[in-house]
């Protein structure tokens, strides 16, 4: 059994508490993403789980054994760092072979388990090198082979990929998404890449200030976020924030802001007359809007910045600075007048004070 459960969990340093009474559970064979802004608390929640941080409040299981004083290498876990952590002085296959060497394993024993997972990650032609003959990529999984070759049961990944460059990222990122499929290990990793978590998650724990947002498939965070700050920081391009005011119509709602006055049934939303609330709008959610359209935001392309296949229009509406992502073919040119509608089906609505979301469950 490899599920992890959090009671409670606080962590304080002094008087400033950095994680507040957090209840989590993973699952076996779960892969699992920490993600959240700088200072938030992931990386030491997740060294809370490793046993490289005391625990100040509620407990922490692991295979339904509680571990709160229990040794980092008594919990059954592996820990793959940001910085590597190899020996320079060894050779790869020794760096792969010194937790096993330190746990007195039979030299043939040792040997056949460096080959398999070496062959797992490609790292045959690199055994009888040093780290420093490596390119960074190579070096991660180095650190990912010497974690797997202890067959724990929950992996631990601390951020391992912020040191490459963006194409590594993209290859290494692949190289652990099919590695968790392979071996099926309980994961947890640590990030603050939306882009890692969405890609690699079976489930996102977006935290904040040491307590958790929403815990979620990338796919329910993205499309039905539960504050303005999770929409904020799910998502890229970055979701548009207008402030509207909520009105009664004939057929449904008006809502009233950014120099424009938007129609909608809002069947789907908590509203009541004369509330402040906040649109948000995803920028691949706008559509250029026909001649003669209605309910529309409207201004002029201030800013325009080419994707390829797409590209990011930036205008003023009503004071407000707002973003669509169209396809290259539709792009304006720039100070051009811009008109763009979007379906109620994929706007968000959120409570001005609160910033919870106005959707109804």
């Amino acid at each position: 059994m490899s599920a992890i459960v959090c009671s409670h969990v606080d962590k304080a340093y002094g008087a400033t508490t950095v994680i507040r009474d957090l209840n989590l559970s993973i699952e076996e064979h779960e892969f699992v993403v920490f993600l959240g802004p700088s200072g938030c608390g992931k990386s030491t929640l997740l060294r809370m789980l490793a046993g490289l941080e005391d625990i100040s409040g509620g407990e922490v299981s692991i295979g339904g054994k509680v571990v709160n004083d229990l040794d980092p290498g008594d919990r059954g876990i592996a820990m793959v760092f940001q910085n590597y952590a190899l020996y320079p002085h060894m050779t790869i296959f020794d760096n792969i072979a010194f937790g096993l060497r330190r746990q007195k394993v039979p030299a043939a024993d040792i040997r056949k388990r460096v080959e398999a997972v070496s062959g797992t990650l490609g790292l045959e032609p690199y055994l009888g090198r040093k780290p420093a003959e490596l390119s960074g990529g190579q070096q991660q999984r180095v650190a990912i082979a010497r974690a797997m070759i202890k067959t724990p049961k929950v992996f631990l990944f601390d951020e391992p990929l912020s040191n490459l460059d963006a194409k590594l990222r993209n290859h290494m990122r692949v190289e652990i998404a099919r590695l968790h499929q392979s071996l099926k290990t309980t994961t947890v990793y640590v990030t603050h890449d939306q882009l890692e978590a969405m890609t690699l998650a079976d489930r996102i724990v977006l935290l904040k200030d040491g307590v958790i947002e929403q815990i979620g498939s990338p796919a329910e965070i993205y499309r039905r976020p539960a504050n303005m700050f999770v929409a904020g920081f799910i998502g890229t391009p970055n979701m548009n924030f207008i402030d509207v005011t909520v009105g009664r119509a004939a057929n449904g709602w008006t809502l009233t802001g950014a120099g424009t006055v938007l129609s909608m049934g809002g069947s789907g939303f908590h509203l009541q007359q004369g509330d402040r609330a906040v649109l948000g709008i995803r920028p691949p959610d706008l559509k250029t809007a026909d001649t003669g359209a209605t309910g529309i935001l409207q201004g002029t392309a201030d800013l325009i910045e080419f994707h390829g296949n797409d590209a990011l229009v930036t205008f003023g509406s009503g004071g407000k600075e707002i973003s669509a992502l169209v396809p290259a073919r539709e792009c304006p040119a720039l100070r051009a007048p811009v008109r763009y509608t979007f379906d109620e089906e994929s706007i968000h609505l959120f409570d001005a004070t609160s910033g919870a979301s106005l959707r109804k469950q």
